[in-house]
């Protein structure tokens, strides 16, 4: 598994924040984030497997949280063992705040600190069926692009949601997405098989899943804090609100104009994310 690792001059290496991105995407949706937390903090951007830099499983079963959420107890102690950490946040969009969820919500696990301040980008516990099914139907499609800007824009088509982004901050978060493909142009970064084990979820199996993951949240004990794109399909209204009230009781703050998932680029964003982990007087 190949991740990213951020370090200002003068940043406290035994506090480190680890930065997990969404489904199809990869460790390089954080550069603006972790540019910002660098000089407090040792920042971790991982390339979930079968995405970005990191390696391809042979097995496609394989690309689910439970194997997710043992790379990165591997990957901690791989960085606890380079310098000791006695502080260990989390930032998670989408799939990464779930894979959190398994680490933070299971007290026995082998970490190398508690997770001290959790924060789940656009996910809860509960996750709306129809936002799912929207995901699948472009997830693993053998997409070739004859150039970045024609990717951009391909990209665009299918992440809008994301919210308002100039040119270049749409373009940055687009090239390291793509790779160069062996018939010539680009093809996306991501193992295509990732889709397998997603398109397979049925409705009883979300259903007994955001069981198991309601249990995990009431068991979280770091400081949480809730991001939600004001207009997102995923996480609703009523699942941000329930998650406001029990378990860690999050802080729940929504970004208008922003659907699933808010990226982390808007200074807006940026700034809401460095005060929870860095201000010692944060709600």
């Amino acid at each position: 598994m190949a991740f990213w690792q951020w370090s200002g001059g003068g940043a406290d290496a035994g506090h480190v924040v680890v930065c997990v991105h969404g489904l199809s995407r990869q460790g390089r949706d954080f550069d603006v984030l972790a540019r910002t937390l660098a000089p407090h903090a040792r920042i971790a951007c991982p390339d979930v497997v079968g995405r970005g830099h990191s390696d391809w499983l042979a097995d496609p079963q394989g690309y689910q949280l439970p194997v997710y959420a043992a790379d990165m107890l591997a990957l901690l102690a791989q960085l606890h063992a380079e310098f000791p950490i006695h502080t260990l946040d989390w930032v998670g969009t989408s799939m990464g705040g779930l894979i959190g969820l398994l680490l933070a919500g299971q007290p026995g696990l082998p970490l190398p600190a508690p997770v001290r301040r959790l924060v789940l980008n656009d996910v809860g516990p509960a996750l709306e069926w129809d936002a799912l099914v929207r995901i699948g139907q472009y997830l693993g499609a053998p997409l070739i692009f004859a150039s970045e800007a024609q990717a951009a824009d391909a990209l665009w088509q299918i992440s809008s949601s994301f919210g308002p982004h100039t040119r270049e901050q749409w373009l940055a978060l687009s090239r390291p997405m793509l790779r160069p493909a062996p018939q010539g142009g680009f093809r996306l970064h991501y193992d295509p098989a990732i889709a397998v084990p997603f398109r397979s979820i049925q409705p009883q199996d979300a259903a007994d899943g955001e069981a198991l993951l309601w249990q995990l949240y009431g068991q979280v004990s770091a400081r949480t804090l809730l991001l939600r794109g004001a207009q997102s399909d995923l996480l609703s209204p009523a699942t941000a609100e329930r998650m406001t009230g029990c378990g860690p009781r999050a802080q729940l703050v929504q970004f208008e104009g922003v659907g699933h998932a808010p990226t982390l680029v808007d200074p807006a964003q940026v700034e809401v994310v460095r005060r929870f982990l860095l201000d010692a007087d944060a709600p």
